[in-house]
């Protein structure tokens, strides 16, 4: 299926025509790369010719995009799409068959601590059961050189002051969810990836994650966040990529792929048809 022209490379939004890594001044609390100053540095995300291959299976095959601070931007795609290894080249946690992921430039790898520079929630359940919230955030903090008054600021902002001390083993799938942005927003970073946020959250937690990815993009920050539910991207999201087989279908801002169709599941269909994992 050939892509619309319009869908693709179109960058149109809240920075557009700016220059990407100045500093944005902000209030003491909110700074950039986890200095807790009043500064965060505007980051760009750069996938260049970025391929995987699993054997004789192309996971993700030749993605060209730039994910621009600013806004929410978000990944969409159906399930074996290549979401998921695209966000774990991006961290550095499986290697490229070819082509670079780069975090201004740079790969992951690169950064001596990197939770100062990219804050990412993919496993909720990345936690020992036997932890507790706050002495898992607090070895977290120590391993990135973050200063350890961070670790009640986050858990304040997650809502989770009154439960730190538990194990995590004991927490609700939502609580879960909480801790690990919670940790993703550890080192103050520029950059925040986020795989299904509100997975497990409540009503009132839906809001809050909504509204803290909002509140971030407007910072100046870099936001990534993929999911399945589109209705929550429609009403959340500036710009969305969208892939499928592994292949860029879509990049573009939000009003451009609603256009022409009734909600974003409908325009989200018309663009992935065929391209679904059968």
């Amino acid at each position: 299926m050939r892509t619309p022209a319009h869908l693709l490379r179109q960058f149109n939004g809240p920075c557009t025509g700016h220059d990407f890594r100045q500093y944005v001044r902000l209030p003491f609390g909110s700074g950039g790369g986890g200095t807790c100053g009043s500064t965060v540095r505007r980051m760009l995300i750069t996938l260049d010719g970025l391929t995987k291959r699993f054997g004789a299976t192309v996971a993700v095959d030749g993605l060209d995009l730039e994910v621009r601070p600013g806004r929410v931007t978000g990944f969409l795609g159906p399930n074996g799409a290549g979401k998921s290894t695209t966000l774990r080249m991006i961290l550095g946690l499986d290697r490229p068959t070819s082509g670079r992921a780069l975090l201004d430039g740079r790969p992951y790898s690169a950064y001596e601590f990197p939770l100062r520079k990219v804050g990412a929630l993919l496993e909720a359940k990345g936690v020992h059961p036997g932890r507790t919230g706050r002495s898992h955030l607090r070895a977290m903090a120590r391993s990135n050189a973050i200063p350890a008054v961070r670790v009640d600021e986050v858990l304040a902002q997650a809502g989770l002051t009154g439960v730190a001390a538990k194990r995590a083993g004991t927490w609700s799938l939502g609580m879960g969810q909480r801790l690990g942005i919670a940790g993703a927003l550890l080192g103050d970073p520029p950059v925040l990836i986020l795989d299904e946020p509100v997975n497990g959250l409540d009503p009132d937690g839906v809001r809050w994650i909504r509204g803290l990815m909002r509140e971030l993009a407007g910072q100046g920050r870099t936001v990534l966040v993929s999911s399945h539910l589109l209705s929550e991207m429609q009403v959340t999201a500036d710009h969305l990529i969208v892939i499928g087989n592994g292949r860029l279908l879509a990049d573009a801002p939000l009003d451009r792929i609603l256009a022409g169709h009734a909600s974003l599941e409908d325009a989200y269909y018309a663009l992935t048809e065929g391209s679904a994992l059968r």
